[in-house]
Order: structure tokens, then C-alpha cells, then sequence
């Protein structure tokens, strides 16, 4: 409903027209852009009431809103015009009038929120005599000021011409400098007075803070003139002292431009190294004081002279020595440990007779050691500088996707540094350090180049002693350098690169191998962190080969260390608790009590109802990860044949190759089912479906072929598979079995699952010889051509058969 009076301390009825941080004051006039939703349906609904009311002017209630909330004060304002604004929007022209106090909501015609609002007068207390007076003049005087800094001369004579106390200090709702806060004080403030001396108070703040601000700059503007003036005096200064210096017959300079000449001169530098770097000194004396460019010669001088040129640590060729510093250091890895022996007695004899520089370039190494987390990588490298008496330095490569981090920036860029090659050499202060390239196989590439294409020239023997690095632009020599390259994924390094380096596979420890490790490495270590003395806590034998086979199944060690840490706290915190003296000793019957069960039992230990083979259709694979060797199970199943869902199913996020492994398993069955004694009749109108287990890792290659052919053949038959066995290798559409990769991997996988029995292709023999032979005594290994030797092998004698799982 319109409001009935227009009169103070009136009771209103109106619709609210939201202002999100905005205040309107009474006596400003504000265009709305009726486009906006809250201020169309305030509009209309304030139109709707005039119409029904027979009132002139529609009105509506001015609420502010800061975040949501509503202020307890509102302007009533009444709609003047309703047309197009200047930028051709509808809008609305609404003249405020006074203030009003909102009260609870109510009901009202349009989509707008209504509310009940007591219009409030402009009384007060009355002021002292002449005190309203001199509070306007000194209004109009502080707003006078403010208003001809900015340039608004029609605007000071209509300040000048108010003279009505409470417009006058509702007049600072146009003034930019308020904020919200403090134009929602003048908006509560109902007595005039009062409001006019916050208004002025308020001016008076911002008046000083110009005045500030204005002091600031023109001190600023002083400096810089200071500076400008001080640079000119300093080059005429200059000037009058070159003269004076020539008229007595002296030369040069003496200032930084000769500490750095002699400092160049004074360094033992190779030769073309020491020419850019007298040129780069001229430049220097060229330079001005104030010129940048004095400061990118400075810094690439000072990077130069810290370089290491010509100083080499002498290599220790004392072969079984550095043998004897590998295995106390490391336990297995014997493959690495033979190559750097190798390399040390090559060194030795080249430099006996005196080939230790030939063309250029001396005798250096780059490994790549491949190999699953945890099994010595980066620490191998700590051993081999140790070992050869040389400086290490570990470069990190994980997630480095700007080439300038090899290859260092141009000096034209602001920050420019040499690449992480250079600054390794720095930091060893020596010309052939060991540098170790920590994850070489997580290099990524993108818009700002490709790191692992700038390592190719890094790593390539026979170009990496003319190394040249953006930032340097000389060339440095790291042909004596010993690069070690580590990645978990070998097929995530280039071929280019990996081709530059000589691979050398760490494809995981056997259970024999990690107690020694345990015991040897693990433990003392622990003891230290724990605060534990050596004599204190022991583990025994059968207590680490459990939390090896048991408690953790990986590759390398990290988890049989964290297991190893974890148990010694648990002692050590018992004993802090006076429930356990020390000296104590882990036996293999106190694990559970610490630690808990085991994470990992072998399949064979299991309940035989309760393995996964105990049904037809289900076979045991081998797999490789980025983790090391792994067991796959494969799992088919017959769909009812009243479904008629027929043809092939797979699911276990498989890759193209996998794929194509179980259509050609399937094949080769319908081919030669009546051979195999197969019902394979029944593959005519049921649908046979596939699964991986463990569906949410992904997984490809070709050796699942023979696994796939077994477990549909078990599908068929209705004879289980062995549970002790496990297989690998390709299948071919005429059942021949195909050789496959990562068998050394894939079978102390198996030996580390608890399997006894093995089938591998008869090609991939030779691999045997890098299994050690402690893991193949413990394994039946089978070598195979055909699949149907895989199926004897692998299928339980049909006289225990059981009926095909559907």
C-alpha cells in the first residue's frame, strides 16, 4: 500500500529497493537501471501502489545492503521519472526525501519485499547559541578546499547558496572519499547537528590525508630531481678527472672496471675463456654507472671467475678398495657396482699409459640406472663418488619443464642464470664431479621448451666436452664428468636421450637380500632416529625376513625401513611406559602384538576354498610396473544363455594391446576347441566376459596372452588352474607362445607372492641368467613354445573337474 502522509513520524508502508554497497543520502538524486531485477520489482510494485492509492508519485524505500544484511535505516525516495538512460537502458530517476526507520515486513502487490517503515523528523537538541552557524561556515570552508583542489567550481557555489543544516551535511553522500561505513553513520545519524559535525569531522580526515599524500610526492619528486642532478655532477666529475689524468700523462681507471681486469688476468682460465672475459671487461669500462648492463657483465663476470676450470680431484684407483666402499655401502646391486669397477680400472690403465686426454676429451661415464622406488638409486650415487674419491652433486629433474633449467637463460632476460649443469659444477668445485640427474624420467615439456632434448648434448660423449650453456656462451668441458641418471620407468625416457646413456636395470631386491639389508643398513640407522644404543633393541633373523615377505611386498626397501622405524618406536615408547625392559629382541612371534597382522600372505598360505583359483576361470599372471615386478590375476566368466548378451566383455581399464591379447586368446580357442576337448559350442550364443582385478590401475603389453588363453580354457573345461602357478608370454592365433620383457622383474615377483611354479617363453631362457640363483632354486621355472604345454602345466587333472562357472 502507498503511504497515506508524507509527513515526520509517520507510519509507512513500502517496497524496498535493495542498494548493494551504496548508500543514498536524503536530497541526492540517483538514476537505477531498471534492468537490474531488484529494482524493477521495486519499481513496479511502488507504480502498482500509486495507481491503487491515487497518490502522484510512486515511492520506495532506499535500504543499503553490505554482504547480504540490511541496515536499520532507509531513505524514502519518490520515482520522478521513468525513461532511457544515457547509454539507451530503461531506467528510473528517484529523488530521496527522508529518512525512515524499517520496521517488520509485510504484504504488498509485485514481486517486491515489503516492509513497514516510521518515517523520522530532523529534530534535536538544541544547540548552543552561534555554534550551528560557525559549524556550517566551517563546513563550507572545508568542503570549499576540497572542491578547488579538484577543479568543481559550479559545485562550490551551490555548497555556498545551502543553508539548511541537515541538507548541508546530507550533502557529503556525494562525495567519493566515504566509505560505506561511514556514509551508513550520516545515514543513522537523525539529528542534523550531530550529522554535520560527523560530516565534517570526516572532511577534515580526508583534507589531512591529501595533504599527506601530497607532501610524499613532492618529496619523491625532490629525490628523483636530487638523483638527476647528483648523476650529472658525477659525469662532468668524471670527465674533469680523465682530463686531468691525460694532461699528466696516466691511463685507465681506477675504480671497478680494474679490480675485475685484474681479477680476470689473475685467474687461471683457459685461454678462450679468458678473451670473453677481457672483452666483457672492456664493455664494463664502456659501460655508464647507471646502465644495466654494468650489472649483467658484473654478475656473468663474477659467475666465471667462481667456476671451477682447472681444478679436478684426482681419482682413487685403488680398484678393490672402491669395491670394498660399494659392498659395504650397498648389498646386492652387483651389476652397478661391476660397471663402476670397470670403469676405475679402464681410468687406470688409459692414465698409466698416458691416454688420459685423447682429442680433447677425456674418459668419462654416463649410467642410467632404471629400476622401481626404493631399491638404491640415488643413494648409489653418494657410493660411487665415494668410492672414486670425486665430489657429488644431485641435480633434481622431477617436474622441470623450462629447457633454461639445462641450458641456462639468455643474459638478456632480468634474473638470467645459468642452467643447473653449470651451477652443479660450482657447487662441487670441481671439474669432474659425480653428478647425479635425480629423475630424469619425470622431465616434462611444454610451451617453454623441452628439457630433455637440452640433456642431450649433456649427456652424449662425444659432444659434451664443447658444452656451451646460454647464460655462459663459452664452451666448458664436462667429458670427465660422471653423470648417473635414475628413473622408475624406462619407456618414459626418450629414446634419443636414453640412447646417449649405458642402462643398467636395479630390478628390485630378493627376500634374502633385503634382510641382509635390514640388518646390515636398515636397523642401525633406525636405532639412531629412535635414540635407541645398538645393544638395545635387536630383530632377529626370522623377524626381518617376515616384515620382508609379509608386512611388505615392493621392490626395494622404503617400506620394510618405514616397518623396521615403526617397530622401534613402538619398543621404544613401551619402554618410556615401564611396559618393557631393555635389552629386548624381536622374535618373529612379537610382530603381531607390535605391529599388527600382516598386510601381505602369500596366496598358497591361504584357506584353499578361499584362494582366488578355487574357482574355473581364474589364472594367475605376472606383470611389470613402474614399481617393480607384480602378480595379475584374470578372471572370466560365461553369460546365462537366456540373456543373449553374446560376444566379448572387458573390463579392468585395459590398454589397446590387452585387448587384442584376449580376442586372440578367445580365437585361438574357437579354433581348435575340438582339439583341446573344449565345449566351445557354447561360446555361440554366451557372452564371455574378461576382468583385471585392481580395475582402477591401468594396463597394456602382450604378456597376459597365455594367462587369458588358460583361464578361459579353465572356464571351459571346468578345471581350476593350480594355485602355486603363475605364467607370462604372448599368445599368437596359433597358440605359439612369444617372448615378452621384464622377466627378471616378473619372477622375483613371483617368488616374492609365495609362487612355486613359473611359465615363461622358451625364447626368453637366456633371461634366466639374471635371475639370481637363489630365487630360481625356489622356483620350478617351465619354458614353453606352444600353449597347449602352458594348459597341461597349468590345469588340474580333469578327473577332479567341477562344473564351469557361469
Amino acid at each position: 500500500m502507498a503511504a497515506e502522509s508524507n509527513t515526520a513520524n509517520t507510519l509507512l508502508t513500502l517496497p524496498v529497493l535493495p542498494l548493494d554497497d551504496e548508500v543514498v543520502l536524503p536530497g541526492m538524486v540517483v538514476p537505477f537501471d531498471l534492468s537490474d531485477t531488484d529494482v524493477r520489482a521495486a519499481v513496479e510494485a511502488a507504480q502498482a501502489a500509486a495507481r491503487s492509492s491515487g497518490a502522484s508519485k510512486p515511492q520506495v524505500l532506499l535500504v543499503p545492503r553490505i554482504d547480504g544484511t540490511y541496515a536499520a535505516t532507509g531513505v524514502l525516495g519518490t520515482v520522478e521519472q521513468v525513461g532511457r538512460l544515457s547509454d539507451g537502458d530503461p531506467g528510473a530517476l528517484i529523488r530521496a526525501r527522508g529518512r525512515v526507520r524499517i520496521g517488520a515486513g509485510t504484504t504488498g502487490p509485485g514481486a517486491a519485499l515489503w516492509v513497514e517503515g516510521l518515517r523520522l523528523d530532523d529534530t534535536g537538541p538544541e544547540p548552543l547559541p552561534g555554534a550551528v552557524a560557525e559549524l556550517v561556515k566551517e563546513y563550507k570552508a572545508l568542503a570549499t578546499s576540497w572542491l578547488k583542489k579538484r577543479g568543481a567550481w559550479q559545485v562550490v557555489d551551490r555548497v555556498q547558496q545551502i543553508d539548511d543544516v541537515s541538507a548541508l551535511a546530507d550533502n557529503s553522500g556525494y562525495s567519493p572519499f566515504l566509505s560505506i561505513e561511514q556514509k551508513i553513520e550520516l545515514l543513522e545519524t537523525a539529528d542534523p547537528v550531530a550529522r554535520l559535525k560527523l560530516a565534517t569531522e570526516q572532511l577534515r580526515e580526508h583534507l589531512a590525508e591529501q595533504d599527506v599524500a601530497e607532501s610524499i610526492a613532492k618529496d619523491v619528486q625532490e629525490g628523483v630531481d636530487k638523483q638527476q642532478r647528483e648523476f650529472l655532477l658525477r659525469r662532468q666529475l668524471d670527465a674533469v678527472r680523465k682530463e686531468l689524468r691525460e694532461l699528466n700523462g696516466e691511463s685507465g681507471d681506477e675504480d671497478e672496471s680494474d679490480d675485475y681486469r685484474a681479477r680476470v688476468e689473475a685467474a687461471d682460465l683457459p685461454e678462450k675463456v679468458r678473451e670473453a672475459a677481457l672483452k666483457e671487461v672492456e664493455k664494463l669500462e664502456r659501460a655508464s654507472d647507471q646502465s644495466p648492463e654494468g650489472g649483467w657483465i658484473r654478475t656473468w663476470l663474477d659467475t666465471v671467475l667462481e667456476l671451477p676450470w682447472n681444478e679436478r680431484t684426482e681419482d682413487e684407483y685403488d680398484i678393490r678398495g672402491a669395491q670394498e666402499v660399494l659392498d659395504a655401502e650397498h648389498s646386492g646391486l652387483q651389476d652397478v657396482k661391476e660397471r663402476i669397477t670397470e670403469y676405475l680400472a679402464v681410468r687406470k690403465r688409459r692414465s698409466d699409459r698416458g691416454l688420459g686426454v685423447v682429442g680433447g676429451r677425456r674418459g668419462g661415464a654416463v649410467l642410467a640406472l632404471v629400476g622401481p622406488p626404493g631399491v638404491g638409486k640415488t643413494s648409489l650415487g653418494e657410493s660411487v663418488a665415494h668410492a672414486m674419491g670425486r665430489k657429488f652433486v644431485r641435480v633434481a629433474l622431477g617436474g622441470v619443464r623450462d629447457e633454461a633449467e639445462i641450458r641456462g637463460h639468455r643474459r638478456t632476460y632480468v634474473g638470467a642464470l645459468p642452467g643447473r649443469i653449470v651451477r652443479a659444477i660450482k657447487e662441487a668445485g670441481s671439474m669432474n664431479p659425480v653428478v647425479l640427474l635425480d629423475e630424469i624420467d619425470k622431465v616434462g615439456s611444454d610451451f617453454r621448451g623441452d628439457p630433455a632434448a637440452a640433456l642431450l648434448e649433456v649427456l652424449d660423449p662425444a659432444q659434451n666436452h664443447t658444452f656451451r650453456d646460454h647464460y655462459l656462451e663459452v664452451e666448458l668441458d664436462l667429458s670427465d664428468v660422471v653423470f648417473l641418471a635414475t628413473a622408475n620407468v624406462l619407456e618414459a625416457i626418450p629414446e634419443a636421450l636414453l640412447d646417449r646413456m649405458e642402462l643398467v636395470r636395479l630390478d628390485g631386491y630378493t627376500e634374502d637380500e633385503k634382510v641382509v639389508i635390514a640388518r646390515d643398513h636398515l636397523l642401525p640407522r633406525q636405532l639412531e632416529r629412535a635414540g635407541l644404543e645398538s645393544g638395545e633393541v635387536a630383530i632377529d633373523e626370522g623377524a626381518l625376513r617376515r616384515l620382508a615377505g609379509e608386512y611388505t611386498r615392493e621392490a626395494g626397501v622404503r617400506t620394510l625401513e618405514r616397518t623396521v622405524a615403526r617397530l622401534l618406536r613402538k619398543v621404544a615408547a613401551q619402554h618410556e611406559l615401564g611396559d618393557r625392559e631393555l635389552p629386548f629382541t624381536v622374535t618373529e612371534d612379537e610382530l603381531r602384538g607390535l605391529i599388527g597382522r600382516p598386510h601381505h600372505v602369500p596366496e598358497s598360505a591361504q584357506d584353499p576354498a578361499e584362494r582366488r583359483t578355487a574357482v574355473p576361470g581364474v589364472a594367475t599372471g605376472l606383470a611389470v610396473t613402474g614399481a617393480g615386478g607384480d602378480v595379475l590375476f584374470v578372471e572370466a566368466s560365461l553369460a546365462d544363455p537366456e540373456t543373449g548378451a553374446a560376444g566379448l566383455q572387458l573390463t579392468g581399464q585395459l590398454g589397446d594391446v590387452m585387448k587384442e591379447s584376449a580376442h586372440i586368446a578367445l580365437s585361438f580357442l574357437r579354433s581348435h576347441g575340438a582339439e583341446l576337448e573344449l565345449p566351445v559350442a557354447d561360446l555361440k550364443d554366451r557372452g564371455v566376459h574378461i576382468h583385471f582385478p585392481a580395475g582402477a590401475v591401468p594396463k597394456d603389453g602382450p604378456s597376459a596372452g597365455i594367462t587369458l588363453t588358460t583361464a578361459l580354457a579353465s572356464l571351459l573345461s571346468g578345471r581350476l588352474v593350480r594355485t602355486d602357478v603363475a605364467m607370462t608370454g604372448e599368445v599368437s592365433l596359433t597358440g605359439r607362445v612369444l617372448p615378452i620383457g621384464g622377466v627378471k622383474q616378473k619372477l622375483l615377483a613371483a617368488h616374492r607372492a609365495g609362487i612355486t611354479t613359473v611359465i615363461v617363453p622358451k625364447r626368453n631362457e637366456a633371461d634366466l641368467d639374471d635371475v639370481p640363483a637363489e630365487v630360481l632354486e625356489k622356483l620350478d621355472v617351465h619354458t614353453v613354445t606352444d600353449v597347449r604345454q602352458v594348459l597341461e602345466l597349468a590345469l588340474t587333472p580333469a578327473e577332479v573337474q567341477v562344473p564351469a562357472a557361469a
